[in-house]
C-alpha cells in the first residue's frame, strides 16, 4: 500500500510534513544542502533581528552625518550617495538558498515593536523567499504593561509586516496569552496565514560560583510536545490558517501525534542538532510505516482526525482530563 505524505503549509506544497526550523543548521548553504539531501521538506532560515536592522540603519545614518555640523553646505555640493542600510548578508543567504535548493525557503524576522524596520520584509520577498516567519519575542516584564496593550502590540506588528509583502506570513507566538484562541483569530484577521506554536523562550540561569545571571540554552525534549499538541487540536478547524508545531518533536510518534491533532507541518531544531540531518529520513520512514500498518492512505486523511472538533471526547483537551490525570498518577510513595 502506497502512502501519500504530501501536505500544504502556507499555501506551499511540501513532500511531507517535516520542516527544518530556524537553527544554526539552516544558516549556511552547505548545511542547507545537507538537509535537502537528507530529505527535508522545507527550511526556515535563522532569524534576522529587529536590533540588527536598526543598528545597521543607525550606523549608516551616522556615517552620512559625520562632519555635517562643520560644513553644512557640503551636503548640497556632493551628489547624493546611496547607502545600503539593509542586512545584505541575510538577503544574500536568501538568494543563494533559493538558487541552491529545490525545497521552499522561509525567511525569518524576529522583532517585538512595530516600526520602520518591518520594511525589510519586502526585501526578503524581493530576494526570493517563498514565505516569511515573523518570530515575535517579547516578554511583558513591566508592571505597567497590560494584557490588552501586549495583545495590541502583537496585532499591530503583524499588520505592519503583512502590509509589506504578498508572500504568506506565519507568526511564531508565545503560549502565554490568557485567551489563546481569541488571539489566534485576531492574528489571522491581521493578515497572518499561519501560526507556529509555540515560541520557546530561552530562560536565564544563575551561576552560583560567579554569582551572575547567565544565559543557558537547553534543547527540547519530547515532554514539551503536549503544549503545542493541545492548542493545535483546539485551533484546528476554528481558525483559517496553517498550523505548524515546533518544540519537542524528536520521534516518529511525536510527529504523528501532532499531525493527528491537526498540524500541517512539524518543525525540528533540537532533534536535528542532536542527531543530524539524516534523522529526517528516520522520521519519514517511521511515519510512513505507522500509516501503512493502520491503512492510512495519506497525511491529508490523518491530519486533524483527533483534533477537538473531530475527537469523540472533545473535553479531553480542556479541563475534563485534569482530575483524571491527577487520580491516575502512581508513585511508590503514595
Amino acid at each position: 500500500m502506497s502512502v501519500d505524505l504530501r501536505t500544504r503549509y502556507l499555501g506551499l506544497d511540501l513532500a511531507h510534513p517535516i520542516v527544518a526550523s530556524a537553527s544554526p543548521l539552516t544558516g549556511s548553504i552547505d548545511s542547507l544542502k545537507r538537509l535537502q539531501d537528507a530529505g527535508i521538506a522545507a527550511v526556515v532560515l535563522p532569524s534576522l533581528f529587529e536590533e540588527q536592522i536598526e543598528h545597521d540603519e543607525m550606523s549608516a545614518h551616522n556615517l552620512m552625518m559625520y562632519g555635517a555640523e562643520l560644513s553644512p553646505e557640503a551636503q548640497g555640493f556632493f551628489p547624493e550617495m546611496q547607502y545600503s542600510t539593509g542586512p545584505d548578508k541575510y538577503l544574500q543567504l536568501i538568494a543563494d538558498a533559493k538558487k541552491a535548493l529545490r525545497v521552499p525557503v522561509i525567511a525569518s524576522l524576529n522583532g517585538y515593536t512595530p516600526g520602520g524596520w518591518t520594511g525589510i520584509a519586502r526585501k526578503f520577498q524581493e530576494a526570493g523567499a517563498d514565505a516569511l516567519e515573523l518570530n515575535v519575542y517579547f516578554l511583558a516584564a513591566s508592571i505597567d504593561d497590560t494584557s490588552a496593550e501586549v495583545e495590541a502590540r502583537y496585532v499591530e506588528l503583524v499588520e505592519s509586516v503583512t502590509r509589506q509583502v504578498s508572500i504568506p506570513v506565519a507568526v511564531k507566538v508565545a503560549p502565554y496569552f490568557s485567551a489563546m484562541a481569541n488571539m489566534a483569530a485576531r492574528l489571522a484577521k491581521a493578515g497572518a496565514r499561519g501560526l507556529v506554536l509555540f515560541n520557546r523562550f530561552l530562560q536565564p540561569d544563575i551561576a552560583l560560583e560567579e554569582l551572575e545571571v547567565a544565559p543557558r540554552l537547553v534543547l527540547s525534549t519530547s515532554d514539551e510536545l503536549r503544549l503545542a499538541l493541545r492548542w493545535i487540536a483546539i485551533l484546528r478547524g476554528r481558525v483559517d490558517v496553517s498550523l505548524a508545531a515546533t518544540g519537542g518533536a524528536h520521534t516518529p510518534d511525536d510527529v504523528l501525534k501532532l499531525l493527528l491533532a491537526g498540524a500541517d507541518c512539524v518543525m525540528l531544531a533540537s532533534s536535528l542538532l542532536t542527531k543530524g540531518p539524516k534523522h529526517v529520513g528516520a522520521l519519514v520512514r517511521g511515519i510512513e510505516a505507522w500509516m501503512r500498518e493502520r491503512e492510512y492512505a495519506s497525511v491529508a486523511q490523518l491530519k486533524g482526525s483527533l483534533s477537538q472538533e473531530s475527537c469523540p471526547d472533545p473535553d479531553a483537551f480542556e479541563r475534563a482530563n485534569y482530575m483524571k490525570a491527577l487520580k491516575s498518577y502512581t508513585s511508590e510513595f503514595v
